[in-house]
């Protein structure tokens, strides 16, 4: 496995994307890397390092369509390793072509979305194999297939552990209207990924929402309906 970056590294309390090209089994893929170093924490449901906590990084990798390993995380690993990444960070995967990532800013916030819409509907959909009325059935978890739209929101300042899992949910509420604005009937894709890093609170605490009507949230929907739309109109 080889990496050319592509793009000049961010600098210091500007979390911004490198582009970079590796070489696995025959294909040439992307991903995408921030390098934060120390001070920033990261709330997500990253498939490597989900949760909310300190990260050096936020990696954004590409695999081919049909993805045939049953270890993401060690494979998001092993990309991190070949970057030279030794402190823990948080890793996504997609099908999506990541050299395709769409992004948009918003007073401070940045958000790039990598969007691949090929697998896509409602998250809430009904039971396969259950008819109205019968009670639920244990099903065997299906086998992990990367998620096709991955959300990285970049916010400059410090947020408080509700207000990072509020971004969260702003950022995929912004998604679903982007979606839904770019003409789709759907809410997203079944392992759809969202990331939100900001700097770490100092001793007066960080900002307390992120809800799409305070300061951030609002900044944090709007970057990211941007972002998304932009990625999901190719789609329609």
């Amino acid at each position: 496995m080889s990496s050319v970056r592509l793009r000049p590294p961010a600098q210091r309390g500007e979390p911004r994307a490198e582009l970079h090209d590796r070489h696995e089994d025959g294909h040439r893929l992307h991903h995408l890397l921030w390098r934060l170093g120390p001070g920033f924490r990261v709330c997500s449901s990253a498939v490597l390092g989900g949760g909310i906590g300190p990260r050096a990084w936020v990696l954004n990798a590409q695999v081919p369509g049909g993805y045939p390993r049953l270890d993401p995380d060690r494979h998001l690993a092993e990309i991190a390793a070949a970057e030279g990444l030794t402190s823990e960070g948080a890793g996504l995967m997609t099908a999506a072509e990541v050299a395709a990532y769409t992004s948009a800013h918003d007073g401070g916030v940045t958000a790039t979305v990598t969007t691949g819409l090929g697998v896509r509907g409602w998250a809430a959909a009904p039971e396969t194999g259950r008819r109205s009325g019968e009670a639920p059935v244990d099903v065997p978890a299906a086998p992990f297939r990367p998620g096709t739209v991955n959300i990285v929101v970049a916010v400059p300042v410090p947020l408080s552990d509700a207000a990072l899992v509020n971004a969260v949910a702003t950022a995929t509420e912004a998604k679903v209207q982007a979606l839904l604005d770019a003409g789709l009937d759907c809410s997203g894709t079944p392992t759809d990924a969202v990331c939100v890093i900001a700097p770490e609170p100092g001793p007066e605490g960080g900002e307390p929402f992120a809800g799409p009507r305070s300061i951030w949230g609002a900044r944090i929907a709007r970057a990211v309906h941007g972002a998304a739309l932009a990625g999901a109109r190719p789609a329609r």
